[in-house]
């Protein structure tokens, strides 16, 4: 497989997907790719260039069977709730169908989370519990326009990776597992990486733009 994969820019934002089976679990993921998606996640704007991220990468089997057990817990909280996409059912059996294969497939990462070679918490310096919609827009907006970059960053070196944010229901056990200063800093995301299996992703179905784009006002 080459370093990059041969993607033009909108081949890359267009085939950016969040990769759950797809995942090779056997194939190890070298230290330096993931510190050369990180270096380029760093070139995303930050509040005031504060540059508050930080970044812990976890590749120790133990501490990620010990994330994985987390995972999995708070997904099968979110699991049996009514917001869980396989338990929401419309009439429209297409759409059923989309969502039930969106559930297969978050329902295998949950199991898997643990075995995946390298997991990845995007951080954020202090924290920001209970705050205004304003305050935690600017606070966030910080962050993840640099977390999606090296999800964009991991896709052009034939990395998987699945934004996901369900460990936060346990942050302080996360932190205590890792080390992470949790009264000082904020986890944003836990992000799975691994290569993948097969490299010919496509754009997903999308709702149409006429739906959702309004011009001069809602």
């Amino acid at each position: 497989m080459p370093r990059e994969l041969d993607l033009t820019t909108d081949e890359l934002l267009t085939t950016t997907r969040a990769v759950r089976k797809r995942l090779d679990l056997e194939r190890a993921v070298p230290l330096e790719v993931i510190r050369e998606c990180i270096e380029l996640a760093v070139q995303a704007p930050s509040g005031s260039n504060r540059q508050g991220w930080h970044w812990v990468v976890v590749t120790d089997p133990g501490q990620r069977r010990s994330l994985g057990e987390l995972y999995r817990k708070a997904f099968e909280e979110y699991a049996s709730s009514r917001s869980f996409p396989g338990n929401q059912l419309s009439g429209d059996s297409e759409a059923d169908a989309a969502r039930q294969r969106v559930a297969d497939s978050a329902r295998y990462l949950a199991e898997k989370m643990g075995a995946v070679p390298t997991l990845v918490i995007p951080c954020q310096w202090g924290r920001l519990d209970n705050a205004s919609s304003a305050a935690s827009a600017a606070y966030w907006g910080s962050l993840f326009p640099a977390v999606w970059s090296f999800c964009l960053a991991a896709r052009s070196r034939g990395l998987g990776t699945s934004w996901t944010t369900l460990h936060l229901r346990y942050e302080r056990d996360a932190a205590e597992i890792l080390g992470i200063p949790y009264e000082k800093v904020s986890q944003g995301a836990l992000l799975p990486v691994a290569y993948t299996l097969g490299t010919d992703f496509k754009p997903a179905a999308r709702t149409d733009l006429d739906r959702i784009v309004h011009i001069g006002g809602w």
